[in-house]
């Protein structure tokens, strides 16, 4: 097991971010806006969804690391922590996934 985690990349993504290195693909990202790291995170999705239905666990796995890292992307242009949102997950889970949806506005 491994003790890189998703907050070790998120601190990652940032500093690639800031850097202005024309060789960072984070940097160059990051420099197109959120309607391009969006579209590609959605790419991500899609390409993880198909790599779940396949048989290769290995496509599967790569598929996920570039999903994860395209989120945390978009998550760093539009100013929301890693954090933030595990604190949202931790808020779910004294209640079933029923029970939280139902408690959604508009649902």
């Amino acid at each position: 097991m491994t003790d890189f985690t998703l907050a070790d990349l998120e601190t990652i993504v940032a500093a690639r971010a800031a850097s202005g290195d024309e060789s960072s693909w984070t940097a160059k990202l990051v420099g197109k806006g959120i309607e391009k790291a969006s579209k590609k995170l959605g790419e991500e999705a899609v390409e993880t969804v198909i790599a779940a239905i396949g048989q290769d666990r290995g496509q599967l796995v790569g598929e996920t690391a570039d999903l994860l890292y395209h989120l945390l992307v978009v998550l760093h242009i539009r100013g929301v922590a890693l954090d933030e949102v595990l604190a949202e997950l931790e808020s779910r889970t004294g209640r079933t996934g029923i029970e939280e949806k139902a408690s959604r506005p508009g649902e």
